[in-house]
């Protein structure tokens, strides 16, 4: 279970990273384009955990429906945001 969880703290601060990186905040240590498609993986990740757990047994599982389709639009509002909203990018 540390393991499992460990790998989940990774996995939400390299999404954090991404994020600032996306948002201008952080130096271009990655490319863009490349920003872009780890954003379009988490949309995807977000979009089949929000369905795997439309379709769980339990309540508190299902709970977390609206959580994940929350994340989920998020990124895709941060993805479609318009470069020219974005100061200062190269």
């Amino acid at each position: 279970m540390y393991v499992f969880e460990s790998v989940s703290i990774l996995i939400n601060a390299f999404l954090f990273f991404v994020l600032l990186i996306k948002g201008n905040y952080l130096s271009e240590m990655i490319p863009l384009k490349i920003v872009n498609i780890i954003l379009w993986g988490f949309l995807f990740l977000f979009g089949l955990n929000t369905i795997g757990n439309s379709f769980a047994e339990t309540n508190f599982e299902k709970f977390f429906t609206l959580l994940t389709l929350a994340f989920a639009v998020l990124i895709w509002i941060v993805l479609k945001k318009s470069e020219k909203q974005i100061p200062n990018r190269r």
